[in-house]
């Protein structure tokens, strides 16, 4: 987002640099409001946090009401900052408002008459007396197909229309007036709803489903591209043609008021998804937001910076532990890799990497990221409540895979500069390691974090800790949080909201599809008839549709569809939840650094100016312990910290011994230059010191003892690098 210079408080860098770390696609497309218009988003980004802090901490509301109320509210402000799709760089001042008039005055004339309707029903009811049985017929039934024609005028127009990057158009009003009118219109029959939704739907209900359900995937492909929403689109039109599908697929049909208000129930878009967002990720993406403010951020990469940057291939190093720092509670790799990525991927092409690997290592980085306690990027959250595994547990059991994830990162890049021969940063570009030591107080929010956790707090309670103390942590900075730094930080949550929110949205509708379908069911049995011959196939089956179903989505939906669909085969197979989720959730995950559609290294590739595919097939390479693991916590759940104590040690030792191999493997460098049957051998090693089995780790460490004597011997003892490839 550029600013502008008549912009004034719109050219706040923090919510600039807000906006491009948190979209994965669509950032140009994001307005830079002006004047009032800004004001405005400013009061509503204000009181959209507020009220969800409030409602979380102080004063509890009615569940379906504080979902209803959560989803509309993002549909508001996301209409407002996110255009339907990137303003032309020059605009002539003479638009052809005349080609605009008859189009405005339709759409904007039936979103005033939707918006009229709904607040004359509030009167009547509060007002006036009358009971939901008393009021004319008329006033819903022409409200409802008013509102559908509003929406979709409203998301046609927007593309016919050229929009603007400093205001918002009038199509963007009419939605906005539309998103208002949905939520309203729901709470108004909220009781009745929730006894007729999907059984004996009105007409009324089935028009403002509709419009409700497409102005999600409207909002959706703006903030998080057509990836999401084409699935979303698939699975709703599997609703109506199961009839005539084959096999598993094949179910009896549903009728179209049934089937959409079904799905704008607390089975569909009101269901675990949005009770996460509402809850857990607001309040997290606040918290961060607030670290934002305070530069506690910029500090946490200053410390990487003075921890690694002096290490052979620096840089590298740097992004791993500042990407894994931020990327736990930002939310989306690809927004990780733009945060993080400006700053290190030019400086890792400065010490020698070329613009693929700069690219793919940042893009490998900011995925795990997504694994690291105690955030994990939101999908512990989802986990939690589908699962209703305690937090605490679900975050201890990830710890020991996140490690070796990017021990596995770690080992990949430094093993790169060593056969490459390059060298750190100098001393003078770096951070004063004794200032920094002089500030670990900022770490503060985190360890508080964690430590509230710990002791019992609930996650939102936890979380709202953590928050406070974020603030009271920037009064001992230059960047003090008064009344006017925290209400800019409370706005600046609601902008890096709004994806996550839409994502889990619009993953809520292919989550009411299964269910209502079945078809998550009909494919455990699927994969359990699969199970029967080989289980190892099983598992590769399992692996491949979490994927698939993951690529080019953001990772909080691609977890909570691949939970939806591939998660309850594996549980009937016997595996317990937490290892069937973990399984899941790693496959889920690491498709945004797999090819052919890898999110996280195209963002990458963008930064380093290298080409997007060999960059995701680096970035695959990097990340190939994310590939490996899964399959070892199914057999031996010991590296999700399940058993005995030594067990739990022994697992993890010779796993860290085994992701070291692997990554000596995968760069042909192993204390020396490796010969083709040297890298077979190391990765055969590495697997069998992977598994976590007693005789398999002594075969493995056995192998890499032997390896490592023949490469000293080969080498002399003093390996050579060689010249560094070209860029």
């Amino acid at each position: 987002m550029t600013s502008s210079e008549k912009s004034g408080p719109a050219e706040d860098k923090d919510i600039a640099a807000a906006a491009a770390a948190d979209a994965e696609e669509g950032t140009s497309s994001q307005r830079n409001l002006t004047r009032w218009q800004y004001w405005l988003l400013f009061a509503l980004g204000l009181t959209y946090t507020s009220f969800h802090l409030l409602v979380l901490n102080v004063f509890p509301m009615e569940t379906w009401t504080f979902r209803i109320l959560h989803v509309a509210g993002a549909l508001v402000i996301g209409f407002a900052i996110v255009a339907a799709c990137v303003p032309p760089s020059e605009q002539s001042p003479g638009r052809r408002w005349l080609l605009e008039l008859l189009p405005m005055v339709i759409t904007v004339g039936a979103a005033l008459y939707a918006v009229g309707a709904v607040i004359a029903a509030y009167l009547m009811r509060h007002v006036w007396g009358y009971d939901s049985w008393s009021m004319p017929d008329w006033l819903f039934q022409s409200f409802g197909w008013t509102l559908l024609a509003t929406t979709v005028l409203g998301i046609l127009f927007a593309w016919v229309f050229k929009p603007r990057s400093d205001r918002i158009g009038w199509y963007d009003w009419s939605l906005m007036a539309a998103s208002v009118s949905v939520g309203a219109y729901l709470v108004f029959h909220l009781e009745d709803l929730q006894f007729r939704a999907g059984v004996m739907p009105t007409q009324p209900d089935f028009w403002v489903s509709v419009a409700g359900i497409l102005l999600i995937l409207e909002l959706t492909r703006r903030v998080a591209g057509m990836a999401l929403v084409v699935i979303a689109a698939v699975f709703i039109l599997y609703g109506f043609i199961g009839p005539w599908l084959p096999g598993v697929l094949e179910h009896g049909g549903y009728n179209a008021d049934r089937f959409f208000t079904y799905l704008y129930t607390d089975n569909g878009i009101l269901g675990p998804t949005t009770a996460v967002s509402s809850t857990y990720i607001i309040l997290f993406i606040a918290f961060a937001a607030f670290l934002q403010a305070s530069k506690v951020g910029d500090y946490f990469v200053n410390f990487a910076f003075a921890a690694a940057g002096r290490a052979r291939g620096g840089p590298a190093k740097v992004a791993i532990f500042a990407s894994g720092l931020m990327g736990m509670i930002n939310g989306t790799s690809a927004g990780n890799v733009v945060a993080t990525g400006s700053l290190t991927i030019p400086l890792m092409k400065r010490v020698g990497y070329n613009p693929r690997s700069s690219g793919a290592i940042e893009a490998a980085a900011s995925t795990g990221g997504q694994i690291m306690p105690p955030v994990m990027g939101a999908g512990a959250f989802i986990m939690a409540e589908i699962t209703g595994i305690p937090y605490t547990e679900l975050i201890i059991a990830a710890l020991i895979p996140a490690v070796l994830y990017f021990a596995s990162v770690y080992f990949m890049v430094d093993l790169e500069a060593a056969k490459t021969g390059m060298k750190g940063l100098p001393s003078k570009e770096l951070p004063k390691v004794g200032k920094l030591l002089r500030q670990l107080y900022l770490f503060a929010p985190i360890i508080i974090l964690i430590g509230a956790l710990f002791m019992g707090y609930s996650v939102i309670r936890a979380g709202t800790v953590a928050l406070m103390s974020a603030v009271v942590v920037s009064w001992l900075t230059p960047f003090r949080l008064g009344i006017i730094g925290s209400a800019k930080a409370l706005e600046l949550a609601a902008r890096m909201a709004i994806q996550l929110i839409a994502v889990c949205a619009c993953a809520g509708i292919i989550v009411g599809v299964i269910g209502l379908t079945g078809v998550g069911l009909r494919f455990s049995s699927m994969l359990l008839a699969v199970a029967d011959n080989s289980q190892l196939l099983a598992l590769f089956f399992a692996m491949g549709i979490s994927v698939i179903l993951g690529m080019g989505m953001p990772t909080t939906a691609a977890y909570a569809v691949a939970a939806s669909v591939v998660a309850p085969g594996l549980i009937q197979m016997g595996v317990e939840p937490l290892v069937a989720h973990f399984f899941v959730f790693y496959y889920a995950v690491i498709s945004a650094i797999t090819p052919p559609v890898a999110l996280a290294a195209y963002a990458g590739a963008a930064i380093a100016g290298s080409e997007p595919m060999r960059t995701s097939v680096t970035a695959f390479k990097i990340g190939l312990a994310a590939f490996i693991v899964p399959f070892i916590f199914f057999y031996h759940p010991a590296l999700l910290m399940e058993g005995e104590w030594w067990k739990i040690t022994q697992s993890f030792l010779t796993a860290l011994l085994g992701v070291f191999m692997l990554a000596a493997a995968a760069q042909g460098w192993f204390f020396g230059l490796a010969s083709s049957v040297v890298r077979g051998l190391l990765f055969i090693g590495a697997l069998m010191a992977i598994s976590g089995d007693l005789l398999s780790d002594a075969v493995g460490l056995g192998m890499g003892v032997v390896l490592l004597l023949w490469q000293l011997k080969v080498s002399g003892g003093k390996p050579k690098p060689p010249v560094a490839e070209a860029s």
